[in-house]
């Protein structure tokens, strides 16, 4: 069974940063992508970033690249997602996943099962 829970949302203004967690909690995770989403209102839910168990391979949505840093820390089962210069159409809730999913269909939400509650994200003028 995985379990996986994120914290670290919150309002921010334009420009600013917000690091999110997200603890994943399994036995058996050495296969295991983690990646985060989001959704905005009215929106699909959209890749953000994923990073693959040992952190050697991460990916990154074209809109969130040189902004946004995944990592994360096997030992402490904790995945990061660090935010600057935070515009206003990256509001949404945004959301942590994990699965055994081939990297080449990081971005493809259909594809993960387990599934964090969310936490928002609204970034204000």
């Amino acid at each position: 069974q995985v379990h996986v829970a994120e914290t670290g949302g919150g309002l921010v203004q334009i420009g600013g940063s917000l690091n999110l967690s997200c603890i994943a909690s399994a036995s058996g995770l050495d296969d295991y992508v983690l990646g985060w989403f989001r959704q905005a209102p009215g929106k699909e839910r959209e890749g953000v970033a994923c990073i693959s168990w040992s952190g050697k391979y991460t990916y990154y949505a074209g809109g969130v690249k040189g902004r946004f840093t995944i990592s994360r820390d096997n030992a402490d089962h904790t995945l990061y997602l660090q935010m600057n210069n935070l515009r206003p159409e990256d509001t949404g809730v945004y959301y942590c996943a994990a699965e055994e999913v081939n990297l080449g269909r990081w971005d493809d939400d259909g594809e993960y099962y387990h599934w964090g509650q969310g936490t928002q994200v609204t970034v204000s003028s």
